[in-house]
């Protein structure tokens, strides 16, 4: 099973590391603040998706979710976490600026046959591609929140990305428990195909408050109720930003 580096250990990076953690891979999730991580290890315990809700809700046995634990550590040690990493998972936050300068950082820290995959929300595959010496094993990852719940794996490839890294990332996201989609890059545009549609629904549902139709709570209820999701458009706002609470 792959040795996994997320980088990034807030809301997204943290239930990154425990899916796959969960599924077998030595995980180690790396950020540069310490009470991050210490906060990052108390949701993936105990947080309202964490594997110990697992094991109440008949998801995991105790034996399971010890076992993930054990095979997860959080550092803010990166050169020694990517050191020996076949793929690493970044998620810092959304700034393309970070990310190149991060991309550029762990080209050099990391072996050769590492693949770079970012859970960008938008920013083009080829513009972090282009900060590496290998394009052809960068990738873009796009998680949902909650990560250890929402299945979307959204798989971006651009020109240089090669088809084995594809395969290998796409295989990877369905081992633990993903629905792989393959797209293409569009650099001209900020987002893939999961954003673009929502940030359009958002902005049709904003519209609706700011005419007097509906309160935010009305329009979350009635889309939950219309559509089954799980939680309504601000609801989501809400949960990307700070986490799921019980």
């Amino acid at each position: 099973m792959e040795n996994i580096a997320v980088i990034g250990a807030g809301v997204m990076g943290a239930g990154i590391a425990q899916v796959m953690a969960v599924a077998g891979c030595q995980v180690a999730a790396v950020d540069v603040d310490s009470e991050v991580l210490e906060q990052s290890k108390i949701e993936v315990e105990l947080g309202r998706f964490g594997v110990r809700g697992a094991v109440e809700r008949g998801k995991l046995t105790a034996q399971e979710a010890d076992q993930a634990l054990g095979r997860l550590s959080f550092t803010q040690d990166r050169s020694q976490a990517v050191a020996e990493a076949d793929v690493v998972i970044e998620a810092v936050p959304e700034r393309l600026d970070l990310k190149i300068r991060l991309f550029r950082e762990l080209d050099a820290e990391t072996p050769p046959h590492t693949i770079l995959a970012s859970n960008s929300s938008g920013f083009p595959v080829q513009a972090l591609a282009a900060a590496t010496n290998r394009p052809d094993k960068v990738i873009i990852w796009h998680w949902a929140s909650p990560a250890p719940v929402m299945k979307l794996a959204e798989i971006v490839r651009c020109n240089d990305t090669s088809d084995e890294t594809v395969a290998k990332v796409s295989e990877l996201a369905s081992r633990v428990g993903k629905n792989p989609v393959v797209i293409a890059d569009a650099a001209n545009v900020w987002g893939y195909v999961s954003n673009r549609v929502y940030f359009a629904m958002i902005q049709e549902a904003r519209r609706v408050i700011q005419e007097g139709v509906a309160t935010s709570e009305q329009v979350d209820q009635i889309m939950m109720d219309c559509f089954r999701w799980p939680s309504g458009p601000f609801g989501m706002i809400a949960g990307a930003g700070s986490g799921w609470k019980k």
